[in-house]
């Protein structure tokens, strides 16, 4: 026999499954006041680059060998308090030590023992450069189409950002100036100031420059500044650069090269 039983729905509530993006936070020290200047430098000269974004904090590096130096206690609420500062909205934590994720649940972090970060792809049939490590930050990224389109030149301490989008110049970017985008940048003329390309962890993103003289290059965090002369045939070229993700081996980190066009 069958048996139909009626269901009551609450009229006030459901609860369904959802997905978050969320940045990473890779912690390589517990020195917050290191960390303060670092995070000051890449991004306090962009008060609009993170939103609100939700934030895992990951303390994996501090187990590893090489964060075995500053393995010790982690001040949590310092931690978020700082974080906060940027706009970064930190709300669970994973890799730690028993004692850190002890710590960080009474600071409000819940444990995601299972999340991960989105891998990045090998790309092929390049030369790598020496650049300095890595950032700390990543994110998933999924960049729309559309592009924002900037057709002035670019003075000295003026800054643009294309959020989520790629960046197309079509005038000089002159010294003093940055040009940031999620995406890729295109300079249709040269480039001396400041490019910062796949801002928010895009590795795939690429810089494009009609004549690069910049004082600094970057994708997804990685950058090379004016310091290391360009390599032989580049300078004052229509050039491209892309950045080659380490094979995680320890042995090599994630590189920039350049094209000539």
């Amino acid at each position: 026999m069958t048996v139909a039983l009626t269901a009551n729905a609450p009229a006030t509530f459901e609860i369904k499954s959802a997905n978050l993006p969320l940045v990473a936070l890779l912690l390589k020290s517990t020195d917050l006041a290191v960390l303060a200047c670092e995070l000051q430098a890449r991004y306090g000269d962009v008060p609009d680059f993170f939103d609100q974004d939700a934030l895992m904090i990951d303390l994996s590096p501090l187990q590893s060998a090489g964060g075995a130096a500053g393995a010790g206690p982690v001040d949590f609420p310092a931690l978020i308090s700082l974080l906060g500062q940027f706009q970064l909205v930190p709300l669970c934590v994973k890799g730690g030590s028993p004692s850190h994720m002890v710590a960080a649940l009474a600071a409000g972090l819940l444990p995601v023992p299972d999340a991960h970060l989105v891998p990045t792809r090998p790309v092929s049939k390049a030369t790598p450069v020496n650049i300095p490590s890595p950032p700390v930050l990543t994110e998933r990224v999924a960049v729309p189409s559309g592009a924002l389109v900037i057709d002035k030149p670019l003075r000295s301490g003026q800054q643009v950002y294309a959020r989520g989008r790629d960046l197309v110049v079509l005038a000089m970017v002159n010294a003093g100036a940055e040009v940031i985008a999620d995406g890729h940048i295109h300079v249709y003329a040269p480039l001396r100031g400041k490019a910062m390309a796949g801002a928010r962890g895009n590795t795939d993103a690429r810089i494009f420059a009609l004549l690069l003289e910049a004082e600094l290059i970057s994708i997804a965090g990685v950058y090379r500044t004016a310091e290391t002369p360009l390599p032989e045939g580049i300078a004052g070229r229509p050039t491209q650069v892309l950045l080659i993700p380490g094979d995680g081996s320890g042995e090599g980190g994630d590189r920039l090269v350049m094209h000539a066009m």
